[in-house]
């Protein structure tokens, strides 16, 4: 599994292409403290789409410099996967949903 240091791309899902693009990088949110990163993901062609919000990484709770995100296409088919499974249907229209992931997409 090859990590990519891309902050978009697509990946074919049982026959469905899906784009994904990095929505926003993990920041100190005054209100909140760390917040995670988040992607955005939507079946080519649909209107919809899922925001996966990932946890902070523990790097950034302990003070450290951030470092640069990494996203393969496993982690990404996960992401896919769980939102799905959780209700997301990227055919109907509306505002994004979000959905909380955990470090793996789970």
């Amino acid at each position: 599994m090859s990590k990519s240091l891309s902050t978009s791309g697509a990946i074919d899902l049982d026959g469905v292409t899906y784009d994904w693009r990095l929505q926003r990088e993990p920041h100190l949110s005054d209100d909140e403290g760390w917040k995670g990163m988040t992607i955005a993901v939507a079946q080519r062609d649909a209107k919809r789409e899922a925001w996966l919000e990932f946890p902070a990484p523990k790097r950034l709770l302990k003070g450290l410099p951030r470092g640069r995100l990494q996203l393969d296409d496993a982690t990404i088919a996960r992401c896919v996967r769980s939102a799905l499974s959780a209700g997301w249907d990227p055919l109907s229209r509306g505002k994004p949903e979000v959905f909380v992931v955990d470090s793996e997409g789970n």
